[in-house]
């Protein structure tokens, strides 16, 4: 019964904030502990049920294997982007991560069989702060697919399609799939009987030929969107920009209505929380990204989340290295 009741509470609380509001960052908290209480639940339940005995066995085995093939998944993703799209420090980020997380668990199976206290005390410590990274980590992709999949597909009077980088002045394959589902939305919204205005949203790059927004519109009108009824903004050089300034040039537009953000699948929750942020009432929808693409692109999304409560997330990690060193003298 407790074990139920302590699974309902963050499921109350996690539904409650999705029904408030999709975009509240807090909803991808309440659904990673409703999931840990429920598995704990599960795990109860199976000790005093054979029939759930092996099941529940067999998934456990299966998330073990997963979670030591996942560091050589990261590595194998990571030359993959590295061979494709270069070695910038974003292309590096699925390497680096499949790096550390090896190197983590190589640390924690090495430190807690060591005689010091102080190496097994930080080998448990470095596993509890990886435990809640990784915790953060599966709960926000969880309910970014979650967002992604659901809520308003139609009604929209405004469709801002955020930037990406050109190749020179050319669209490249990402930025693409951006416009391209932008215009599925417009034809669309035709066929409804509206008349939704397209933003095209995005300033100049250092080694761009010309502004984002401005290739971005070129790419529209050659496909048959009637350019009357594409509003550039060429200013914008982040996502809080390019939706602070596409919502004031649709509101001197006299567009206040619907309004959609299109971009690609993997930036989609993190742009919705943007503009809840800035109070901006809109959907997010997601245009498709490469495969190889996808695990970098989503850790420099969930870093960026995290950065935006530095505070909360260093104590929170720092709490956890205390407790790891403290185990091993409590012991």
């Amino acid at each position: 019964m407790l074990a139920a009741l302590l699974c309902l509470v963050p499921a109350s609380f996690f539904v409650l904030g999705v029904l408030r509001d999709r975009r509240r960052l807090s909803n991808a908290i309440w659904l990673g502990v409703t999931l840990v209480m429920l598995l704990l639940l599960l795990a109860n339940v199976g000790q005093d049920n054979p029939a759930l005995s092996l099941p529940l066995a067999l998934g456990f085995v299966l998330a073990v294997i997963g979670l030591l093939l996942l560091p050589l998944a990261l590595l194998a993703n990571g030359v993959v982007m590295v061979r494709r799209e270069g070695r910038s420090l974003a292309n590096l980020l699925s390497l680096l991560a499949g790096t550390a997380l090896l190197g983590e668990m190589v640390y924690f199976f090495w430190g807690i069989s060591q005689p010091s206290d102080w190496i097994r005390g930080s080998a448990i410590g470095l596993f509890l702060v990886s435990a809640y990274i990784a915790f953060l980590f599966v709960s926000l992709l969880l309910y970014s697919v979650i967002y992604g999949r659901t809520g308003r597909r139609s009604g929209f009077d405004g469709i801002i399609v955020l930037g990406a980088g050109l190749i020179g002045s050319r669209v490249p394959k990402l930025l693409a799939n951006r416009l391209d589902r932008a215009m599925r939305l417009y034809h669309r919204e035709r066929g409804a009987g509206r008349t939704p205005v397209i933003v095209v949203t995005g300033g100049q790059g250092a080694d761009e030929e010309v502004s984002e927004a401005f290739a971005m519109r070129e790419y529209l009108v050659e496909r048959g969107i009637p350019a009357d009824e594409i509003v550039l903004e060429d200013q914008a050089t982040t996502t809080d920009e390019n939706l602070r300034y596409s919502k004031a040039l649709l509101a001197d537009r006299g567009h206040s209505g619907r309004i959609v953000a299109v971009t690609n699948n993997y930036h989609v929750f993190r742009t919705a929380v943007l503009s809840r942020n800035q109070g901006l009432r809109l959907q997010v929808i997601g245009a498709p990204t490469a495969w190889y693409f996808v695990p970098s692109a989503f850790l420099r999304e969930f870093v960026a989340l995290l950065v935006r409560n530095p505070l909360v997330h260093g104590l929170a990690c720092l709490v956890l290295m205390a407790g790891g060193l403290a185990l091993p003298q409590l012991a």
